[in-house]
């Protein structure tokens, strides 16, 4: 793991391998480079206007100077046009940005100055938090399968300098932002581990193990004891699997008296064939991605065991694999779900809503909560409605909504609120049953129909529903992403939690 170092000492007389350098557009030369020109590269200015570096947003450059001694690299990342502060995300892409490239440069150790707050708008310590989380995600690679050779060369250390008076609030940044992050890359190793290894059961072992070491009370359903709860919606579509469904529910308790309880669940289907409905090539491929939500609202509460909000949390995640075989659930068949209603399944691929209705039902009745959030990869149609950079956020609660959007810009899991009313809910009626997982297609809003659906389980409790499937893997042109799984609803829940008044 990236090792995180504090300095007062100033950058240029840092004992490292690189010193990175974040530029504003049309930046002064002589104000910020001269003594580093001066020093390492005297025609710096030259070869700048060379490869025409201005500071353009996202713009990267890496420049190879001298000491007495060693070679020393510069890394010049382009933070764009300043309009009063910078935004979050783009201090977190500027420093993730800065991590590739001294990767790319098979750069060990380099260090950085923390930006002053006028800059960025953002206290030293909030700061140090973004830099050591993006750092770690930008870290991340998916290399278990892969000879050492084929593996990515890793910096070593990150060296971050600020005044000597905010080293402590810095030390404390750094520990949250590795909290944080080690739970995100832990959601993504997860997603990243092909099916045939993460199963219903590998999943709930590891839950159990987490809970374990994080003093948290963990609750496992296994499939028998989903059966006698009524809980019709998971356990049929794990029926086509050899691996049995499962309930993880584990729970955090603050020690804080008469604190209220936010419920996080996540769908957690290890594999989705799509069932009987059949998923063609090219929609199948990547469907071990479909357990994103379960993976979040496990590492999320992991996360939160650590950080201690003064408000108690469950998550539930229930698991299962959406196979085909003789046992497999039907297009026509009606289930009953925890709290007593009835769905006709028109399309096996739209199995999601049905593990997560019985969750939700749980989560609802058994634990009160104040308020509950669902995460799932639910539908293609939110990566039409909103594209690659965004979860889509559906609920009647505005209150809520805005809880979420904020803990979407400050987690960096953005979000995007698409309308969800009441007369979008005839869509999932149903002639024989009370409700079909698949609704009426002239309505059309995929995303909507799906929380439609999961509405008739909450019951009175405030929720909110996040459609995280543009989000949860292969997102492009993010640096603190590669290809594969970003752990899409992890940091969000743990903002949310956090910041919960």
């Amino acid at each position: 793991m990236l090792k995180f170092t504090v300095s007062s000492v100033p950058l240029l007389k840092q004992n490292t391998e690189g010193y990175v350098f974040f530029l504003e557009e049309d930046f002064k030369f002589d104000a910020v480079l001269k003594d580093a020109s001066s020093r390492f590269f005297p025609h710096l200015q030259n070869y700048f206007k060379d490869q025409k570096f201005t500071g353009k947003k996202g713009q990267t450059l890496a420049v190879h100077g001298f000491d007495d001694k060693n070679i020393k690299h510069l890394l010049f990342i382009g933070l764009g046009k300043k309009d009063k502060v910078y935004s979050l995300e783009q201090y977190r892409k500027s420093v993730a940005l800065a991590y590739r490239l001294a990767e790319k440069e098979k750069i060990s150790t380099y260090a950085l100055t923390i930006p002053a707050k006028s800059q960025f708008g953002w206290n030293p310590e909030y700061l140090a938090q973004k830099t050591s989380c993006i750092s770690l995600l930008a870290a991340y690679h998916f290399d278990d399968y892969l000879s050492e050779d084929a593996k990515v060369f890793k910096p070593t250390e990150m060296v971050m300098i600020a005044a000597e008076k905010d080293h402590k609030d810095i030390k404390e940044g750094i520990k949250i932002g590795t909290i944080i992050a080690t739970a995100t890359n832990r959601s993504r190793h997860w997603v990243d581990l092909p099916a045939n290894e993460l199963t219903p059961p590998y999943l709930a072992k590891r839950a159990v193990e987490l809970g374990k070491k994080h003093g948290l009370e963990v609750t496992v359903f296994d499939e028998k004891k989903i059966e006698k709860l009524g809980m019709g919606g998971l356990k049929a579509v794990g029926m086509g699997s050899q691996h049995d469904s499962h309930l993880v529910i584990m729970q955090y308790k603050t020690k804080k008296k008469n604190a209220p309880t936010i419920a996080l669940v996540g769908k957690g289907i290890t594999f989705d064939s799509g069932g009987y409905n059949l998923k063609p090539t090219g929609y199948m491929e990547t469907m071990k991605e479909d357990m994103t939500g379960a993976a979040g609202v496990i590492n999320a509460i992991v996360a939160l065991s650590e950080l201690k909000p003064d408000v108690n949390v469950v998550a539930l995640a229930p698991l299962a694999e959406n196979m085909v075989s003789g046992n497999a659930n039907h297009p026509g068949d009606i289930i009953r779900f925890y709290n007593g209603k009835t769905a006709m399944v028109g399309n096996t691929d739209a199995e999601g809503r049905l593990v997560l209705a019985d969750a939700l039902a749980y989560a609802s009745k058994n634990f009160n909560p104040i308020a509950m959030i669902d995460i799932a990869t639910l539908t293609g149609a939110a990566s039409h409605a909103v594209g690659p950079f965004f979860s889509c956020v559906l609920t009647q609660n505005d209150s809520l909504a805005t809880k979420v959007y904020e803990a979407g810009v400050t987690s960096g899991d953005a979000t995007w609120r698409l309308p969800f009313i009441d007369e979008y809910k005839v869509m999932v009626k149903s002639d024989v049953a009370d409700l079909c997982n698949n609704g009426k297609t002239k309505y059309y809003a995929g995303p909507t129909n799906g929380a439609c659906f999961l509405s008739n389980f909450v019951g009175e409790t405030p929720w909110v529903h996040l459609d995280i499937a543009p989000a949860a893997f292969d997102v492009p042109d993010t640096p603190y992403y590669r290809s594969g799984a970003t752990g899409a609803g992890t940091r969000i829940l743990i903002d949310f939690v956090m910041q919960w008044k």
